[in-house]
Formats: C-alpha cells, structure tokens, sequence
C-alpha cells in the first residue's frame, strides 16, 4: 500500500501550500494522537528549527495532539538528532521534528522519531495516514491532553554528545570555526566544542527565521572555508538547519565531505578494533570511498539514496557505520540517527589519538571527479518511459568504458531530478553531466 503524505523523511513541502498548512498539521497532530492514544506514557515530543514557520506548525501540533487526548512536551529549537535522543530518554511514545532540514526558509516539513529515536516504521506511517482520512473529533475536555516545556533540553543534549568521545580527551590548543547555520544548532554545537576545551569562532548564530541555510552551513561552506583561512583555524565544522548534516573544512580551506568523514571515521574504527559489519553507503558515494575502503580491507555497500535506506542496510547487515556524501553520517555504535556534531566529533578524536590534522586523514582517500547537476522539475517524473534519455544515458556510459558511474535520480526532498556522473577525467565527467542535463531538460519540456 502506498503513501499518501509520508515521503523518505517525513512529510515537507512548500510553507502554505498543501499538506503543509496549519489546518493539515493541526488534523496531523490529531492524526498521530489517535495512532499512539491509550499507549505506553501518552507522551509526544515536539521541537523545531529555527524557520518561521516552525512557530505556527508548533501550535499546529499541540491542538491536534490535545484534542487526541496525548500530551505534549515542547523542545523548542533543537536539531533533529537531539530530538531523537530526548525522545529515547524520555521515554516519549514519538517525537515530532518540525523542520524542513537543508532546505530554505520557505520550506517545512514533519518528521517523527518512534520511543527508540529511529525513524517510524512504514505500518505506523501508514496507520497515521489512515488516521487523516477520517473526520477529526475531539475527546472528553477531562481528557484532553496538557502540554509543558523542558527547559533543561539543550543542556541534556549537549552532554550526550560530549559523552559520544573518551572522557580524556581534551580539545585545549585547537581552533575550530563552527558554521551552525543560522539552525537549530545555534545554542548548542558551540557549547558542546568550547567545553572539550576548544576555542570555538561560531558564525551562523543569529537565527531570524528566515536566515537558516542562507549562504551558510553544510549545504554552502564557502563562507566557512574563508574563515578558516581569515583565523587561521585548525578546521571547520559546517552544520545544517537542524543538525543532521556535517562537512568539515582543512586548515587549507580543503572541503572533507561526508565520503570523506565516513572514511575518517571507518579507518579510526577499524584501527582500534570496533569496526564490524561493512560501511554502509548510497548509490551516490563517491568510487574513490569504495576503493580507498577495498585498500585497507573494508568492504562498502550501496543502499538507495536516504538516511532512513541507509539505517535499514545498517540494520541488515549488522554494521555500525553509514552516510551519505551530502554529510548525513550515522554512528550507530553512538546514537541511532544521522548526527552532524556527534560525526564531527568522532573525526576530533581521531585527529586527538593519531596526532594527525584533518588534512593528513582525509588525504588518505582520494575522490574520483564527480558532477551533479539539478534540473527543477514540478513533479514526479519516471526517467525510465523517455526512451531519447535512456539512449543518451547508455551512450555515455560506454564513452566512460566502466572507468566511472552515472546516476539519474529523483530527489526525494526537493522538486528536483539529480543527475550524477563520476570518472576519471574531471573534463569528461562535467561535459557528460551537461549533455545529459540538456537531454533530460529538453525532453520533460516537450511533454508537458
């Protein structure tokens, strides 16, 4: 049975075009009420990003929750994994996430995190679904559900994630600049680096609901690899809206993306003896993060591209370590979702251990030339039923000779077709992903 709302991460969309719109929310709210009503402690967590939106969503929720009859405890700002984590700690029946994540302001969307802070599982989903088809009612007032703050949320957050690396160790020395992006890490990932001793330049800390991702963060790092070289720091962190993402900068202004981080960390793991299970990447890893992993005994697998892919192939396989090269990192021998301060982290304290800078690590893989082009599209498109698409597509794979991959995917977070080609030759690869970008383009045109 398929989905009606409920994408690959919840359920986002433009702010006031439908489903979101505070009367959807609202009977959403209702919606997962009904679903978790009469259930274990009849508690929901909700927090949110720093978007403007998140505001009115927020009061969305609780109405519909109340009127279920579930009570409601508010985060406020709070990145997404820490949401997660406080949904565990808890003992929450879900927690809510009102963010659009890497998106822009105008953007939102609702993810849920079920009592063990992993994404819901597909039947819940779907009972929740089925719960909107149906008119809203509201319970008995005496039955009503309450709604209360903790106000201790960021300060219980901050320490898990200090709690992720060996109590020894110890940042004094170290300049970091730490891009938050104006999102929900903003009160947070300074804190958690500042008390491991290091001495933290933030920027992307003056959230106004409308800055969030602008020109800043995990998804634009040029503001933060200037300001590594102005400080002359010893490397960067650059978070996303709500914290799941993470891509690292050098003491060169170098960028070290997800690929890259996920090596760091599966070396780190392999060298003292936790690693099992193989890496876990997407069908958009980088061939240079397979080979370099080959290299040293480590044998990567390909889930299709989304974190919540990546966590059921970690699951599959018993493995600890998956991510995406967009910085979506997941250390499930530390927490259970993607987590960009807590990935950051494990990079830090192998740099501690090794006496290596970040540089020296990421050097030890070397990326293939890889291009991505983006073509807006206004809905969903089955590439596959366009025969002139699929021809250019075999045709330039043979022109590659099995010395790269091409990828011809729809994004399942934005209205976008993602087209991929990776190669030995920078040249050819850019040129193969234009010729293929105009194809695409020309042949969605002619058929609308």
């Amino acid at each position: 049975m398929g989905k009606k709302y409920f994408g690959t991460d919840g359920i986002r969309g433009k702010v006031g075009q439908h489903p979101i719109t505070p009367d959807f929310v609202l009977k959403l709210g209702w919606a997962v009420g009904r679903v978790f009503a009469g259930k274990g402690s009849r508690n929901v967590l909700i927090g949110k990003d720093t978007r403007i939106s998140g505001y009115m969503f927020e009061s969305a929720l609780e109405a519909g929750l109340s009127a279920a009859g579930v009570n409601t405890q508010m985060l406020g700002p709070m990145p997404t994994p820490g949401i997660a984590y406080l949904t565990r700690t808890f003992r929450a029946q879900t927690g809510i996430v009102i963010s659009a994540s890497h998106n822009p302001h105008h953007d939102n969307g609702i993810k849920f995190f079920s009592s063990e802070g992993y994404k819901l599982p597909d039947e819940i989903e779907l009972a929740i679904e089925q719960q909107l088809d149906q008119p809203m009612s509201t319970v008995d007032s005496s039955s009503l559900g309450k709604a209360s703050r903790i106000d201790d949320a960021a300060g219980r957050y901050i320490e898990f994630c200090k709690s992720t690396i060996p109590s020894h160790m110890d940042f004094s020395g170290s300049k970091i600049v730490v891009d938050c992006a104006n999102g929900s890490t903003y009160h947070i990932a300074p804190h958690v680096f500042s008390e491991l001793g290091a001495e933290v330049i933030p920027i992307g800390v003056t959230p106004d609901g409308l800055n969030i991702n602008d020109n800043c963060g995990a998804t634009e790092p040029e503001t933060l690899q200037q300001k590594v070289l102005d400080y002359n720091a010893d490397f960067g962190i650059a978070l996303d809206g709500d914290g799941d993402r993470v891509v690292m900068v050098d003491h060169l202004g170098e960028i070290v993306d997800g690929d890259q981080i996920l090596y760091i960390i599966a070396k780190s793991r392999l060298t003292s003896k936790t690693l099992h299970g193989p890496i876990i990447g997407t069908l958009m890893t980088n061939l240079g993060l397979e080979h370099s992993l080959t290299k040293i005994g480590v044998e990567l697998k390909r889930a299709q591209v989304g974190d919540r892919h990546v966590m059921e192939m970690l699951s599959k396989h018993d493995s600890i370590l998956g991510g995406e090269n967009s910085g979506h990192i997941i250390c499930s021998d530390r927490t259970t979702t993607g987590d960009g301060i807590i990935s950051a982290l494990q990079v830090m304290a192998e740099m501690f251990k090794s006496g290596s800078t970040l540089h020296e690590l990421k050097d030890g893989m070397k990326k293939y030339p890889q291009s991505l082009v983006n073509i807006k599209v206004d809905r969903k498109t089955d590439l596959s039923q366009f025969e002139p698409i699929q021809k250019a597509k075999e045709a330039a794979e043979r022109e590659l000779n099995d010395n790269g991959r091409i990828l011809l995917r729809a994004s399942g977070t934005e209205p976008l077709i993602r087209v991929m080609v990776e190669g030995k030759d920078h040249s050819q690869v850019d040129d193969i992903a234009n010729r293929l970008a105009t194809v695409i383009s020309q042949q969605l045109a002619s058929n609308t």
